[in-house]
C-alpha cells in the first residue's frame, strides 16, 4: 500500500463565501451562521480534536466558536484568511478548556471511528491505519498536519495562528510525514 495524504487546497472563493458569512451574521442572520457552521466543521471540529484529545469537547468547542463568532462577527476585520479567524478563535477556546479542566486525556479510539464512521468512504481497516499513524505524531505535529490538511492553511498561516517561528512548523510538518509515512507501512 502507497502512502499518500491529501491536503486541502488554498481556495480564494471558500474564502470569499466565509468573508461574506461573516458580514451576514454580523448583520444579524442566522442562515449565514449555519452556512459557517457547515462549511467550517470540519476544520474546527478537527483542529480541537488535535487539542482536547476529547470528542466531547472537540464538539463543545466547536459549538462555541460559533457562537463566538456569532458574538465577534461585528468586529471582524478584512485583514486576512477569515478561517484563520475562526481557527484562532477555536484554538484559544481548546486552550481555555484544557485550563480550566487542568488536563489533557489522551484521544479515545471510539472518539476517531464515531467521527469516521459519518464518512460511508472510510473502511473499517482504513480507521484503524488512521488511529495507528496518527498515535506516532506529537500533540503539535498533529495539529500542524491537521491544520496543513484539513484547511489548506499554508505554513506560514499555521506560524502565525500556533505562534510558532516558520521554520519550526516547517520542521515538525516534514518531521511529521516522515513519521506518518513510517507508521502507515508499519500498520500495513
Amino acid at each position: 500500500m502507497i502512502f499518500c495524504m491529501t491536503v486541502a487546497e488554498p481556495d480564494p472563493d471558500a474564502d470569499a463565501a466565509l468573508e461574506d458569512c461573516i458580514a451576514r451574521i454580523a448583520g444579524g442572520d442566522k442562515d449565514a451562521l449555519a452556512d459557517l457552521y457547515s462549511r467550517t466543521r470540519p476544520a474546527v471540529y478537527g483542529f480541537a480534536l488535535s487539542i482536547v484529545k476529547n470528542a466531547h469537547d472537540a464538539e463543545d468547542i466547536l459549538h462555541d466558536a460559533c457562537l463566538q463568532v456569532w458574538n465577534a462577527a461585528g468586529g471582524y476585520r478584512r485583514q486576512g484568511k477569515p478561517m484563520a479567524w475562526v481557527l484562532t478563535i477555536t484554538r484559544n477556546l481548546a486552550i481555555s478548556r484544557l485550563r480550566e479542566h487542568g488536563r489533557t486525556e489522551p484521544l479515545v479510539q471510539e472518539d476517531w471511528q464515531d467521527r469516521l464512521a459519518d464518512n460511508p468512504a472510510v473502511t473499517h481497516e482504513d480507521r484503524m491505519m488512521l488511529e495507528a499513524v496518527l498515535s506516532a505524531l506529537s500533540d503539535e505535529e498533529r495539529q500542524i498536519v491537521t491544520l496543513h490538511a484539513l484547511t489548506g492553511l499554508r505554513h506560514r498561516e499555521i506560524a502565525a495562528l500556533l505562534g510558532l517561528p516558520l521554520p519550526t512548523v516547517l520542521s515538525k510538518y516534514s518531521r511529521a510525514l516522515k513519521k506518518l509515512q513510517l507508521a502507515w507501512k508499519e500498520a500495513d
